[in-house]
């Protein structure tokens, strides 16, 4: 069968499986980005605080999360949950293996990895916002809330865009790791398609051209939102 014939929506096409899976992978890293967002934003306020033991905490997280392997992120927490919710089931008198869902650890395991950079991103950004600009703003009267909401929070996210843009590309090839706990997104939909038809070249190529689709689409979204962004401030 030729390439298209492969690729394609008829009887033998893979083109839905195919795209389903690039669905799941967005899923998967759009989730991920999320919950490492939540992360990242608690941490980043951990770096800033006065106190000893959040700052700790938090240089701790960066420096694990950022010096191991996300692959081994992904096994300790599958094998971890799993070991943990089987002990469980045995105080109960229950025997068997139990585990969570593939996607759910896989999306944590994604969101801790890329928390650990955007809390070192938002924290270079929050850097950049210029005292004086805070100053200006306590002195129309913002404090507390407003502050952070209207002035602190803006600008922080304007300087972090270009990072946080190159960690939601991280996590979106990251999540290609995913299916080795079971999870059929892009790349195990590639792997599953080369090995029934036996044409790997051309299923891993529709798999780059669709990871690289969704990277062209998601930087085009990430230039307008910065600029977006940047016309309040007076930024071109």
């Amino acid at each position: 069968m030729s390439f298209w014939q492969l690729m394609g929506f008829g009887v033998n096409g893979w083109a839905v499986d195919l795209l389903w899976a690039t669905v799941i992978t967005c899923a998967i890293a759009l989730c991920g980005f999320l919950l490492g967002a939540v992360i990242g934003c608690l941490g980043c306020w951990a770096k800033l605080s006065s106190l000893l033991l959040p700052r700790l905490m938090a240089d701790a997280y960066t420096t694990v999360l950022r010096g191991v392997p996300d692959l081994l992120v992904i096994y300790l927490m599958y094998f971890g949950s799993s070991m943990v919710l089987t002990d469980v089931a045995k105080w109960f008198g229950i025997s068997g293996f139990f585990g969570l869902p593939a996607f759910l650890v896989g999306t944590v395991a994604i969101g801790v990895v890329s928390g650990a950079y955007q809390i070192e991103v938002l924290r270079g950004a929050f850097g950049c916002v210029p005292g004086g600009t805070i100053e200006a703003a306590r002195a129309l009267g913002l404090s507390g809330w407003r502050l952070l909401l209207l002035i602190v929070v803006p600008q922080t996210l304007l300087h972090a865009l270009p990072g946080l843009g190159n960690v939601w590309l991280l996590v979106l090839k990251e999540s290609a790791l995913i299916s080795v706990v079971g999870v059929v997104e892009l790349m195990r939909q590639a792997q599953i398609g080369a090995g029934a038809t036996h044409q790997p070249f051309y299923f891993y190529l529709a798999a780059g051209a669709l990871y690289l689709f969704v990277t062209l689409l998601s930087g085009h979204g990430l230039r307008r939102l910065e600029r977006r962004l940047a016309r309040p401030m007076g930024r071109s």
